[in-house]
């Protein structure tokens, strides 16, 4: 069974994942298909489907359901191993986001280099906790709030502010043994309210 979400924690397994025949295969992939159902449904050669698939199955965004005997060949059905794929930062080296580099919390950089983190975090702690057969903690609020008036979202910005430095330092208990940290993050942004292509391929943030 297909995982929720794949993160990608490399260049080469992005530059492997970003190419527009690619990503149409994972798309018709989310049931399982062979090289020859796929090139009939995307109208492709055969050979090519074959060899993207190579290529997917080899970085692991693609698994082997099963074999199957068809006249003298043994037909392979794969699937994708995920509904949905995000990019970690990791992938992009030096270059990649660094949250420290940030420092105005106010800003949308601070947000988008946060939220960057805990991609970058949650996924290593994912893959971790997998090699030991555990599950992770974790614990997600989200929730829409329509403000009146710039006022009203800074006066909630303040209280929501004291309540949680309240609350960590009652829980928070630096020598409790055994005891672990966890990171808490609270972030907020405009609801998009209407749907609409991205411009470009790129937006900058300050």
């Amino acid at each position: 069974m297909a995982t929720a979400i794949q993160v990608i924690q490399s260049a080469s397994a992005a530059e492997k994942l970003l190419k527009p025949e690619r990503l149409r295969l994972l798309e018709h992939l989310a049931e399982p298909d062979s090289a020859t159902g796929l090139a009939k449904r995307l109208k492709l050669p055969r050979q090519t489907v074959n060899y993207h698939l190579r290529e997917l199955e080899q970085e692991g965004f693609v698994e082997l359901v099963e074999q199957r005997l068809k006249g003298n060949c043994v037909e392979r059905v794969v699937r994708a191993t995920a509904r949905s794929y995000i990019i970690s930062p990791q992938a992009l080296g030096a270059i990649g986001l660094d949250s420290g580099q940030v420092r105005d919390q106010f800003s949308s950089a601070y947000l988008v280099s946060a939220a960057a983190r805990v991609i970058r975090d949650v996924s290593i702690l994912r893959q971790r906790a997998g090699r030991a057969g555990k599950k992770i903690a974790t614990l997600t609020l989200e929730t829409e709030i329509r403000f009146r008036d710039a006022k009203a979202r800074s006066e909630f910005t303040e209280e929501i502010a004291n309540h949680v430095a309240e609350l960590a330092m009652k829980y928070h208990d630096e020598k409790a043994e055994g005891g672990r940290k966890f990171r808490l993050l609270v972030g907020s942004y405009p609801t998009i309210t209407k749907a609409e292509a991205p411009e470009g391929s790129s937006v900058r943030l300050e």
